[in-house]
């Protein structure tokens, strides 16, 4: 490819975005009273947002669906083809109707309409005609219309479709303000994903427990504590008193530091060379807490104990990168 054939497919490329970024930033002048009564129906909805739409706008329609599912408003997409053929008995009294059409006027749509105000359903229309037959049938129509496709022949939908999508993410995105839908909701709905894992996961189910927990006495020499870091494997172990309370941790950073100093770990005490006050959490708290507080500190381990101050548990980089949190 030449060059100037690369600049002309860049060019190309570049009008595409501007054209459809120009369709996105018009619709913010349509969020009008029109928007806030569909989401009142939405918010008001007992059942299922039935999301309807064909060809391209039911692929729009789907991730609408999608979207709205997963941010705290129970949808699901139904092809309008298939209704006709029986899946319109998935619709009930207690659902909300959006149905997508660039034209307003898409025959399967409009086959449906009359079957669809027999249920008595709230029917909310996303098109690029307020004057179509869908528009004026529904409870509420948003306009999503542009002024031109970003297809050089005005035929494929482009700008069209983007500024559907981008009007079914305003509804969600203000359906999720308005419910308080938080950020564990979300994860709730996404256990699989990472965001999933960094909300859900809390510490005391990644922990090291009981005997699994390194820790030593003050009193013991840095031998012992070694032989106790070696044993469990964490690359560090607890220092704690008579009545088993943390006054100390040493680390394998510490031991590197000890061997610096030409310190002879058979006659010195760890409590001589452990890092005292060192930097603890509570049980109870999610892992992705824990992750931030080890990078803040910057340490590769975490003591956790109880309000007494005595070691519950353990984790370690290695604990929250095995489990996905970070």
């Amino acid at each position: 490819m030449d060059a100037q054939a690369r600049d002309r497919i860049q060019e190309l490329g570049r009008g595409v975005i501007r054209t459809e970024a120009e369709a996105v930033a018009a619709l913010a002048g349509r969020i009008d009273h029109a928007f806030a009564t569909a989401c009142g129906h939405l918010l008001a909805c007992t059942g299922r947002i039935v999301v309807l739409g064909m060809g391209k706008s039911g692929h729009i329609g789907g991730k609408i669906a999608a979207t709205l599912a997963s941010t705290g408003s129970p949808a699901f997409f139904v092809h309008p083809g298939e209704a006709s053929h029986g899946d319109l008995g998935m619709i009930t009294s207690k659902d909300v109707v959006l149905a997508l059409s660039n034209s307003g006027e898409t025959q399967e749509l409009l086959t449906i309409l009359p079957l669809i105000k027999r249920l008595g359903v709230p029917l909310l229309a996303l098109t690029g005609n307020p004057h179509s037959t869908l528009a004026r049938e529904a409870d509420v129509n948003l306009d999503v219309s542009v002024t031109r496709e970003a297809c050089p022949l005005g035929l494929a939908p482009t700008a069209s479709t983007t500024a559907a999508l981008a009007m079914g993410d305003a509804l969600a995105v203000a359906l999720l303000e308005s419910r308080g839908f938080t950020t564990e909701d979300f994860a709730r709905s996404h256990p699989a994903g990472s965001l999933g894992r960094r909300l859900l996961i809390y510490v005391d189910s990644i922990m090291h427990k009981g005997d699994a927990i390194p820790q030593v006495r003050t009193d013991v020499l840095l031998s012992e504590a070694l032989v106790e870091m070696t044993r469990k494997g964490l690359g560090m172990t607890a220092v704690v008193d008579e009545e088993g309370r943390v006054q100390g941790i040493y680390t394998d950073g510490d031991l590197r530091r000890t061997l610096d100093h030409q310190v002879d770990i058979h006659t010195t005490r760890v409590a001589e060379a452990m890092t005292p006050n060192p930097k603890t959490i509570p049980p109870g708290i999610l892992a992705a807490e824990a992750l931030k507080r080890m990078q803040e500190a910057r340490i590769n381990g975490l003591l956790v104990v109880d309000p007494e101050g005595r070691p519950l548990g353990a984790l370690n980089m290695h604990d929250l990168l095995r489990h996905g949190v970070m």
